[in-house]
């Protein structure tokens, strides 16, 4: 419908029904798992045995505008039928008891003024009951000053007329200018993706607006809803954890010129720590998606939803370029607007690459920590020497009186240079020590 439109061009359309046909027991796999919001943005939650009805007839007006079409205008078309019947009703009630209904002969006196001119049976007083309440007035029948009653019900008729045409009008426009009516032109990518970015695994998709008109003050925001269970026991069916945009502002806003890649970095603190390519179809959770923001025609705040399951997350792949700068202007392929393309990802959750990166860097540390602090002089301490290899560790003058010990066995003489805090002394040979 968007491509007859003009909206869409046909290659993303016909992009969209390839992708479907070659997935097809994907497809059926995701229609049978539940989900809390569909791909379409609706609720797909069914509530039932909901016992105090009577709280909707509460909010007559937002009940009407939440039905569907076909139900509304089977409201108002029973509503308007009633109202003439009801009055017709009464019309010809007045008529029969003020005894207009009987037949009067021509060549006597015309007799009494009637209530309600031209009025002979029910029929007639059908037709002016609706010409009453919709004020056409063909002329052929009036109200005349004989029956006070007549003028009363004749204004509480058209009271009760301008009631009804005014809801019916209020729906019809909030249903035609409904904030989902806006969200129709606002896509998201079928797909997610989990993909290394500046280092780091990060959740990414793509949303996009056909429109030209902008989203005023457009946010985003993100939602985890999965099972858990607390330390006793208690199985929480929904729990929602926030995700944070990746934002150098820290804010979820955006400004969607353009279709733009939403990214997620999963570190600590993350609801997606733990995610790793084996545990992902084994995931039992549901990424929802809420984007919100202010109809710059009309002023009317908008809202557009959708969400991704485990099978709808590809693992290790990117979004491809869709923006070309041609003629001084930025265009856009919306024909390439899923596609993605594999890339080199490790199938690690990033917690677990955490903690392989810190067994690296703590054996990296533990191997500088061996090594042996020496002697530098002036009462100093310098790196170096030999790693320890976890024996007792040697005082600094150690080596120095193993060498000397090899040297009297040796019968040689031995030049060993001691290092005492401030100074030096040098001995050569047992001679130059006795003098």
């Amino acid at each position: 419908m968007l491509a007859r439109k003009g909206l869409l061009p046909d290659g993303f359309l016909l992009t969209r029904l390839a992708e479907d046909q070659n997935q097809p027991n994907r497809s059926r796999t995701r229609s049978l798992k539940a989900r809390f919001i569909t791909k379409t943005g609706s609720c797909n939650v069914a509530h039932k045995n909901i016992r105090e009805q009577g709280r909707f007839l509460q909010d007559v007006f937002t009940t009407m505008v939440d039905l569907k079409w076909q139900h509304s205008l089977l409201i108002f078309t029973s509503a308007f039928l009633c109202s003439w019947m009801l009055f017709a009703m009464i019309w010809w009630l007045l008529a029969f008891a003020h005894g207009d209904l009987e037949p009067r002969d021509p060549d006597n006196n015309p007799g009494p003024v009637p209530c309600v001119t031209a009025i002979h049976s029910f029929t007639s007083a059908f037709l002016f009951s609706i010409e009453v309440q919709v004020t056409i007035g063909f002329g052929g029948r009036m109200v005349t000053e004989e029956c006070p009653v007549a003028i009363i019900m004749l204004i509480i008729q058209n009271i009760l007329g301008l009631i009804i045409n005014a809801v019916m009008l209020g729906c019809v426009f909030m249903k035609t200018a409904q904030a989902n009516r806006r969200a129709e032109t606002l896509i998201f990518s079928r797909n997610a993706v989990i993909a290394t970015r500046n280092g780091r695994p990060t959740f990414m998709f793509r949303v996009g607006d056909l429109r030209k008109s902008m989203i005023i003050s457009a946010t985003i925001q993100l939602q985890v809803i999965r099972r858990t269970v607390t330390t006793e026991g208690e199985v929480i069916p929904v729990c929602q954890l926030d995700i944070q945009v990746e934002n150098p502002l820290r804010s979820n806003g955006i400004f969607l010129v353009s279709p733009l890649i939403i990214s997620h970095t999963i570190e600590r603190g993350s609801p997606l720590y733990d995610l790793s390519a084996q545990s992902l179809a084994a995931e039992d959770l549901e990424i929802i998606v809420i984007l919100e923001g202010v109809v710059e025609t009309t002023g009317i705040t908008m809202q557009a939803r959708t969400s991704y399951t485990p099978e709808e997350i590809l693992w290790g792949r990117r979004f491809v370029s869709i923006i070309t700068e041609e003629d001084g202007r930025y265009c856009v392929d919306y024909s390439k607007f899923g596609n993605t393309v594999p890339v080199r990802m490790s199938s690690l959750s990033a917690k677990e690459l955490d903690q392989t990166r810190g067994v690296q860097e703590g054996t990296s540390e533990t191997h500088l920590q061996g090594w042996g602090l020496v002697r530098a002089g002036r009462g100093g301490f310098r790196r170096g020497g030999r790693a320890c290899d976890g024996s007792t560790p040697q005082p600094w003058y150690a080596q120095s009186e193993k060498q000397e010990k090899d040297a009297e066995q040796k019968g040689q003489k031995k030049k060993v240079q001691l290092e005492v805090i401030g100074r030096q002394i040098e001995e050569e040979g047992p001679g130059d020590v006795s003098d």
